[in-house]
This record gives C-alpha cells, structure tokens and sequence, in this order.
C-alpha cells in the first residue's frame, strides 16, 4: 500500500513542479489547428466515401 502512496505523491509532484504547461494562448492555437485539420481529414473521408459508392454503384448497374 505504501508503493501506491509513493507513487501518487511523485506523481502529484512531477504534474505540479516539474511539467510546463502551455499557456491559454498556445493552447487556443493548438486547439485550432486540431479543429482545422479534424475538419480536413472529415471532408477527405466524406470525398471518399462519396467516390466509392458511386464506383460500387456503377460496378453493380454494369454486373446486372
């Protein structure tokens, strides 16, 4: 029980003391570019499927 102790003390210490955390404005910039590229990546898949079902339906219309 005492490792479980130790470990969480440390822990608290290290995430308190020792970790430099981003400041507001480098975390809205972050946040955006994550929002930009999840929106890119969203428009690709969406582009994609898009392409593949029109491939696949035409590839049944020519089997039937």
């Amino acid at each position: 029980m005492s490792k479980i102790g130790t470990y969480i003390k440390e822990s608290y210490k290290e995430l308190a003391k020792k970790v430099s955390w981003p400041t507001w404005a480098e975390l809205q910039s972050h946040a955006a570019v994550v929002m930009v590229a999840t929106f890119i990546f969203a428009v690709l898949v969406l582009a994609m499927d898009f392409v593949f079902k029109n491939l696949m339906t035409g590839i049944y219309r020519l089997l039937q």
